[in-house]
């Protein structure tokens, strides 16, 4: 069974997570205008100008950097492998990930688009309907994404050709999207308070969850070969196999947003009411 293995405190109210390829941990703070990190002995905070930017999604990204999203601020941000911090214009961004062609590939909420930031900062823009919201590689090569106002999910190709699957429940809101170890893509739907699961080719499945106030907000691939999304109104880690088994972790505090796999197979989960948490999917030491 998992288990907890460490809370830390952290200032501010934590909403993404992400580790970087030397193992650091890094964070956002979206209501203070900041981004923390833990090296594993203290939490280094990196205060943003200005504050009201609202960072909120935070990825490993191309270049050996670390990537975030200021949705409010209207601005992606870049710190360096060198600390250096720079930043690119966006309308109000939010998904992240790294594209299978090496760029950056983002999401604006509020405007409809999809992104991409090249290797040389050049940006293309691609319209979509629905409130694009989470963003990440498939394994066919395209880039997957969840349309929280159209209730449908979204691809798209390097190329910038869209496809989108609406979903069969009505308002899921889904938000966070993975690929899953089976060669499809796994998601939440916020709305619906359910897990769901899509194909390549569009075939899609949906799992109710034991709460129906549970609000799932992210998902990540586990080491374990399952899929693991936090709960952000029941305060709980969930957990489901490729096969619809949930089983479910209370967690300490409230209001888990991102999460991440560590290095050694740890899932580190952002609570938003001041901490990092870290659970052992087996309950190893």
């Amino acid at each position: 069974m998992p288990e907890i293995r460490t809370t830390i405190e952290a200032p501010g109210a934590p909403y993404g997570v992400t580790v970087d390829k030397a193992g650091a941990l890094w964070f956002t703070m979206a209501a203070q205008g900041a981004i923390g990190r833990w090296t594993g002995e203290r939490v280094e905070t990196i205060a943003l100008d200005p504050a009201d930017g609202q960072p909120t999604v935070i990825v490993a990204g191309p270049g050996d950097a670390v990537w975030f999203a200021e949705f409010r601020g209207n601005r992606i941000g870049r710190i360096g492998a060198d600390g250096a911090l720079s930043f690119v214009s966006a309308d109000a961004p939010y998904g992240l990930c790294t594209g299978p062609d090496g760029a950056l590939w983002f999401t604006e909420l509020q405007s409809g688009h999809l992104g991409r930031l090249s290797v040389d900062g050049t940006i293309t823009r691609y319209p979509v309907d629905g409130m694009p919201s989470m963003i990440t590689a498939g394994p066919d090569g395209a880039l997957w994404f969840t349309l929280n106002q159209a209730n449908a999910i979204g691809r798209v190709t390097a190329d910038g050709a869209i496809t989108t699957y609406p979903l069969p429940t009505e308002q899921a809101n889904p938000v966070g999207i993975t690929a899953g170890p089976d060669g499809a893509l796994w998601f939440v739907e916020i709305g619906a308070a359910q897990v769901g699961r899509i194909t390549v080719d569009g075939a899609i499945e949906e799992f109710p969850l034991p709460d129906r106030a549970a609000r799932p907000h992210a998902i990540i691939a586990g080491p374990d070969g399952a899929l693991w999304f936090t709960q952000w109104g029941s305060s709980r880690l969930g957990r489901i196999t490729t096969a619809g088994q949930i089983s479910e972790l209370d967690l300490p505090g409230a209001e888990p947003h991102g999460l991440a796999l560590g290095p050694d197979g740890a899932i580190w989960i952002a609570m938003e009411s001041g901490a990092l948490v870290c659970v052992e999917p087996d309950g190893r030491e």
